[in-house]
């Protein structure tokens, strides 16, 4: 009732009017008047209507008639409607955007298909894994822009429980996980993920059980082996037996170590062991390196050692060394006798840094990123007659890593290496009191 009750009024009013006028023997007036007013009423609703047509072919940048009445009511509910689809379209574009541009950062390449298998939207990340472009490749089949087989059969199965390993495209060195996703009526989302790293660090994990597997075989096969020949021997000599015996130690101390090093790796790696911020004496510690390398190379080698600041370092003691340890150990395994190891400790840019020089056969450079993988050898047959067990360079690593330093490793086939620990500026501790070093000592 409350939209007619105006336009009813209005209407009575009228025929009142006419009533009482036609009461009043004045017919022809009476007519008159009631087509006159009711002409005016139409017209004035015309010339409304023409007002709201001209005001919604505007648009809602303009604001709506004003007027009294119904018209006023009807003005001021839709300009109040089309206020709130303003706002709702407005809200609804800002959700979009904000999809959008979450989509876009997304790392993973999102390709959205129609039920023909047609491009309609791709983020940038499906330009860098499949040299994709949203813009120029929109409309087109991706069949026709990714022809392995491989995948042509996979977008064919629509098995969207299936995932499929490929090379990118673009680049045949990045590894690609593609997956199909249902999407809207008929669409489909293409996600596509680079997964080289994971593919890589896999690769990692199978040769590391098949290298340890490796390196343990051996000395129990020789064990084993010489156990056996014991076994069978009704009275073996004493030098056989000192022989025998002699070997079995050397593969049991190889053992040791390994175990030790996959220790000492799996102590490092779990995040329950806080670094322990000591003050460590590194004048002092550089001495024990020293001697421990003069020992290790018996003569071999001329160990120098170059302290060049008398700053300590803040960490671990126990694993510093073992890390240093490491670097020193290399460089007296692997430099020919006769050569010249130099060990330094010294500042560079405000970081403290220790560094192991030798002038040893030096590596190659498509060796040096996988140097600090577990189980790296340049040359296997050689890395064992040294007595090394693979894990060292991984062991620095972890150890620098939990130290926030870096390992940096310089090297010249057939010049030497250097291999250098860069630790960062807040772990130097300024120089305590004590006797002046000499800057470079000749140990002997």
């Amino acid at each position: 009732m409350g939209f007619w009750w105006r336009p009813l009024i209005t209407l009575s009013v009228i025929a009142l009017i006419t009533l009482l006028l036609w009461a009043g023997s004045d017919e022809a007036l009476a007519l008159k008047f009631a087509v006159a007013a009711l002409l005016v009423y139409l017209l004035r609703q015309l010339w409304q209507e023409r007002r709201l047509a001209r005001w919604l072919e505007r648009g809602a940048d303009k604001p709506a008639p004003s007027d009294i009445g119904v018209w006023g009511d009807i003005f001021y509910r839709l300009e109040k409607l089309q206020t709130h689809q303003s706002r709702s379209h407005s809200e609804l574009a800002t959700a979009l955007g904000r999809f959008q541009h979450a989509a876009e950062a997304v790392p993973d390449g999102i390709v959205i298909l129609n039920e023909q298998d047609r491009i309609e939207w791709s983020n940038p990340a499906s330009h860098r894994l499949l040299g994709l472009s949203a813009e120029r490749d929109r409309g087109q089949y991706i069949h026709y822009l990714m022809r392995q087989s491989d995948f042509v059969d996979f977008l064919n199965a629509r098995d969207y429980s299936r995932q499929l390993n490929i090379s990118s495209p673009v680049n045949r060195g990045i590894r690609l996980m593609v997956q199909l996703v249902p999407f809207g009526a008929d669409q489909k989302l293409l996600m596509v993920r680079d997964v080289t790293e994971l593919e890589r660090v896999d690769a990692m994990r199978r040769d590391f059980v098949a290298n340890v597997s490796h390196e343990l075989r051996t000395p129990l096969t020789v064990v084993g082996g010489f156990v056996e020949t014991l076994n069978d021997m009704e009275k073996p000599a004493d030098t056989d037996l000192k022989h025998y015996f002699g070997i079995m130690i050397s593969h049991t101390r190889r053992m040791q170590r390994l175990l030790d090093d996959l220790l000492t790796l799996s102590r490092l790696e779990s995040s329950v062991n806080a670094v322990s911020d000591e003050q460590v004496h590194m004048p002092e510690l550089m001495r024990e390196l020293a001697r421990e390398a003069e020992s290790l190379s018996r003569g071999r080698h001329a160990i120098r050692m170059a302290i060049d600041s008398d700053s300590w370092l803040a960490g671990s003691l126990q694993e510093l060394q073992s890390a240093f340890s490491n670097l020193v150990s290399n460089a007296v395994r692997y430099t020919p006798e006769g050569g010249e190891i130099t060990l330094r400790w010294f500042e560079q840019n405000g970081h403290p840094v220790f560094a192991v020089t030798d002038t040893g056969e030096g590596i190659a450079s498509e060796h040096i990123p996988r140097l600090t993988e577990r189980f790296y050898r340049i040359d296997r047959s050689r890395s064992r007659e040294t007595g090394g067990t693979g894990l060292g360079l991984a062991i620095v690593k972890h150890i620098l890593t939990r130290h926030q330093a870096k390992l940096e490793i310089r090297s010249t086939p057939g010049k030497g290496s250097t291999f250098s620990a860069i630790f960062p500026a807040e772990r130097l501790i300024p120089a305590q009191a004590e006797e002046p070093e000499p800057r470079l000592t000749l140990v002997k």
